[in-house]
Formats: C-alpha cells, structure tokens, sequence
C-alpha cells in the first residue's frame, strides 16, 4: 500500500526559485529577441563592448538610435483608469529616460546583435562610434538632432535634419509639439 496524503493535508508549496542570473557576454548582460541578441552595456562598457564586437567579426553598425521613455508605463485606459508598467532590465540594471541602441551585423552568418545603453537624462552622453565605424556619422547626428543625446568625441556634431538655429529637439516626449508655420520664398517664375 502506498501512503497518501489525506485530502485535508495540502501539499507543501513549492518555493519560489531565485531568478537565475542573466546570460553574459563580453561581460554584460544579454537577453534573447527573436533572430538577434539584445547586450545591455553601461555607458562606461559601451567602448569596450564595441572594440569585442569588431573583434568578432560584427563589421557593420547599420542602425543607431534612441528612445525616449519619459512617458513610458503611464498611459489612461479608455475607463479613465491609469494603467502603469514597469520597465525591468537585466542584471539590475536602473532603467533611465533615454536608451541608445546600436545594431551590428556580422556578414560572414549574417547574426546580428543590439546593444541597449540607458543614457540619464541629467547626462545625455555616450561615446561616439564613429572612429571604429564611421558610417555612424550620419545616424549619431540624426539622434543628437532629435533627441539631443550628445555623443563625445564624433568629428561634426551638428543638426543634420533641423535648422542650425532651432531650439529644442522635436522627438523628445516633453518637446511641445503643435503647429509649426511655413515659410515659402517668393517664386522666381510667374505663371
């Protein structure tokens, strides 16, 4: 005869397991998305990351950008309720306002890898990539140009996109969008 426990004895819960902690690579945390891996560097790694990166074989950056998430996780329901998400990074990392992300490419297996780095908004600053991949030229003057993350050491950090003489950095969630009027120049020709 096996024993059993009688039906008024519960089972003892199992306990919560500890998460396990994150995956690394080139010392930083990586998560999963589907058909690439995600790097969460610091500011303070994103150099050296990048320079094992290049030594892998990822050649190409063909993608920089930034997202401002001054808005994130607080948005209405249509009931008037407010619903709230919490932003969770891997390896404890404390979520900031701005987040640079870099996407690399090998040629050789054509992998691809994304680095995520949260930028304060105290501080908008990250190293320029542009010594050891000067493609990023373009694509790091478009994001200070936008969102006004300044990126050290690049040759010509200018508006590209703006007017020299703009104020403010019109995709960041606090830039106050409205109505902005256009100036036409007289034409030359009449018809």
């Amino acid at each position: 005869m096996v024993d059993t426990p009688a039906a008024d004895e519960a089972a003892p819960e199992p306990a919560d397991p500890e998460p396990a902690p994150p995956a690394l690579r080139h010392g930083v945390p990586v998560a999963e998305a589907p058909g690439t891996a995600v790097l969460h560097p610091t500011r303070e790694q994103l150099a050296e990351v990048v320079e094992a990166l290049y030594a892998d074989g990822y050649l190409m950056c063909i993608d920089v950008t930034v997202v401002d998430y001054l808005t994130f996780g607080r948005r209405t329901a249509a009931e008037g309720d407010i619903l709230s998400t919490e932003r969770t990074l891997p390896g404890g990392l404390a979520p900031e306002r701005f987040e640079v992300v870099y996407h690399f490419l090998r040629h050789a297996d054509h992998d691809r890898v994304r680095l995520r780095v949260q930028v304060p908004e105290s501080d908008p600053t990250v190293v320029s990539l542009f010594d050891r991949y000067p493609g990023t030229e373009a694509m790091e003057r478009e994001a200070f140009d936008m969102f006004g993350v300044r990126f050290d050491g690049h040759p010509d950090l200018t508006r590209i996109l703006m007017p020299e003489d703009w104020v403010g950095h019109p995709l960041r969630k606090d830039y106050a969008s409205g109505r902005i009027p256009v100036q036409f120049k007289a034409s030359a020709d009449e018809r």
